[in-house]
């Protein structure tokens, strides 16, 4: 480890908490229905849509039918974007003659691209048109952003409102989010990746000679729109397989922080937003340093193993860090640091392959999605993510002094209880079924690149990434076969909505009750103490839950690492 590369990371933090309060209030006014700077171009656009959609800002609606409008909205995205997979070879905008996409892999990256996942098991310049990265995956990366970020606002409402039926309007929430935060934020960024050197264009692939006299094609494309709302929403999808180790993606130093601080940057706010929509920001900054703890604890981790590099090379007298696998434009630390921005928030996009890492360096990447990506996490899934925890935590709590449990003035009882276990346990529902019948599967088994603990720990980080609604990987796997096609899109709709739709009656369930004032022996839920609380129950859960499966590939590996052996 190396001064300057602490620097590195010093700044990336400081950036992002530079942003969360500016960013917070402008998203707070925005989803109170306040007037913003962008009110008078984007109001009308707004109410046109609302129109459309044959709604109003001053139409809400019950859990129920947020949940139920949420749900037919994103089906509906999803069949229309396997039908634009299916059918890209007789659709315009298709300059270099790509192929339909097969039934299982149009699937798979349907599912994928609604679920905010990103998995992909193609590679987008060689797969792909222009029409189904600009209209399909463009697409579906803002509006299942904006559905991240809907739900959060509903559950936030929750808490902040009492004795109501409604948690607001999906439709008007959603509109919100994509008009006022997304659209315009990726305009900008738009133009900043063009002025870097990424390549925004409608033109075939450039034909380039070598050195060595030989033809060589050159994929350009529409990448900068793609990749910023990639970066902001948390999606990771790239339009290149080499995603941000591609120099069209990331072409330096100054893209990739910029790209880091994108996926931290909206992930981070909320935590503002909701201290101010519930009228009290310590709260939101006590969320948010449960979150930084465990990044912090991660990158430092991470960076450590990756710096000290493999003793088995250092026995042959070969000193330094685990390069392997890494950019050598980033190094260790912006690689190591990239890992945990990109795991633990749900975004996917990578710089360097996770696969290539040290057993412990890899280890941190599945921990981070395996805990349900609440550090910082995806636009709003990280915080309604969080929030499931913090039920928990303070239910626990209550169960230690003998109170009914509260969380800002709202009992928490046993159907909040309920709807948040239930919650939690779908993601090693889908993680951990579909790995252990993967590793009994022959024609699954035959899909890893490495034998060992380290092909164990392949086919966990797929599934764990799938469910986690993360889309990075390990890259020694074979993923692009019927079996895995099929099995990781069911693990990202289970990790997509099985979660969401108790934390909608979670919502609901709080916004009915009564708010009941603060005494005496009310657990303070704004002070360190909290944060402890809330660290530890989340750690502990994820603990027990996963750390057999860990046990098994990451751990053992870096055991017999120690004693010599490689895989």
């Amino acid at each position: 480890m190396t001064l300057n590369g602490w620097l590195q990371i010093l700044v990336f933090c400081g950036i992002v908490l530079v942003l969360v309060k500016p960013l917070g209030a402008y998203m707070t006014r925005v989803f109170s229905g306040e007037r913003t700077f962008l009110s008078p171009l984007l109001v009308p656009i707004e109410r046109g849509l609302y129109a459309v959609a044959g709604t109003s800002e001053r139409e809400e609606q019950h859990w129920t039918s947020y949940a139920f409008a949420l749900l037919l909205f994103n089906l509906f995205g999803m069949l229309l974007l396997y039908a634009l997979l299916r059918f890209q070879d007789i659709l315009p905008l298709n300059p270099a003659g790509m192929a339909a996409v097969g039934p299982e892999l149009s699937f798979n990256t349907a599912a994928s691209f609604v679920a905010n996942t990103n998995w992909q098991n193609y590679g987008g310049e060689s797969t792909l048109s222009y029409l189904s990265q600009m209209a399909g995956l463009t697409v579906q990366n803002f509006l299942s952003a904006a559905t991240g970020m809907a739900i959060a606002v509903a559950l936030i409402r929750a808490f902040s409102r009492a004795s109501g039926k409604a948690i607001g309007n999906f439709w008007v929430d959603m509109t919100r989010a994509t008009l006022y935060v997304l659209l315009p934020a990726c305009i900008v960024l738009t133009l900043v990746y063009v002025w870097l050197g990424v390549p925004q264009t409608l033109s075939a692939s450039i034909e380039a000679t070598t050195l060595e006299g030989a033809r060589q094609t050159i994929a350009v494309g529409p990448v900068a729109s793609q990749l910023a709302i990639k970066m902001l929403g948390t999606n990771g999808g790239g339009f290149f397989n080499a995603n941000s180790a591609h120099p069209f993606e990331n072409p330096d130093a100054i893209s990739n922080l910029i790209q880091m601080v994108s996926i931290f940057a909206i992930g981070a706010a909320f935590t503002n937003v909701f201290g101010r929509m519930v009228g009290n920001q310590r709260q939101g900054w006590a969320v948010l340093a449960a979150m930084g703890f465990l990044f912090v604890a991660g990158v430092a981790v991470t960076y450590w193993a990756e710096a000290a590099g493999n003793p088995l090379m250092h026995a042959f007298g070969l000193e330094g860090g685990n390069m392997e696998g890494k950019e050598v434009r980033f190094g260790i630390s912006a690689s190591a640091l990239f890992a945990i921005v990109t795991t633990a928030a749900s975004c996917g996009a990578v710089n360097a392959m996770h696969g290539s890492f040290t057993a412990l360096g890899g280890l941190i990447p599945l921990i981070n999605m395996q805990l349900g990506e609440v550090i910082i996490g995806g636009v709003g899934a990280g915080f309604y993510g969080i929030v499931l925890f913090i039920i928990v935590a303070v239910f626990v709590a209550g169960l230690m002094v003998g109170r009914t449990p509260e969380y800002l003035g709202k009992k928490i009882e046993a159907k909040e209880m309920k709807m948040a276990i239930l919650a939690i346990l779908c993601l090693p529902l889908a993680m951990l079924i579909f790995t252990a019948v993967a590793t009994v599967l022959p024609s699954a088994v035959a899909s890893i690149g490495t034998a060992g603990p380290h092909g164990f720990s392949e086919i966990l980080y797929a599934y764990t990434s799938a469910a986690a609604n993360n889309g990075s990987a390990f890259g020694g796997l074979t993923g692009n076969t019927p079996w895995y096609n099929v099995t990781l899109g069911l693990a990202m709709l289970m990790g997509r909505f099985l979660v969401i739709i108790p934390a909608l009656a979670i919502a609901g369930s709080l916004v009915a009750k009564k708010t009941v004032p603060a005494s005496a022996g009310t657990f303070p839920t704004d002070g360190p103490l909290f944060v402890g609380l809330l660290v530890g129950t989340i750690l502990i859960v994820g603990g027990l839950t996963f750390m057999p499966a860990l046990a098994l590939g990451p751990v053992v590996e870096h055991l017999v690492m120690i004693a010599g052996q490689t895989f």
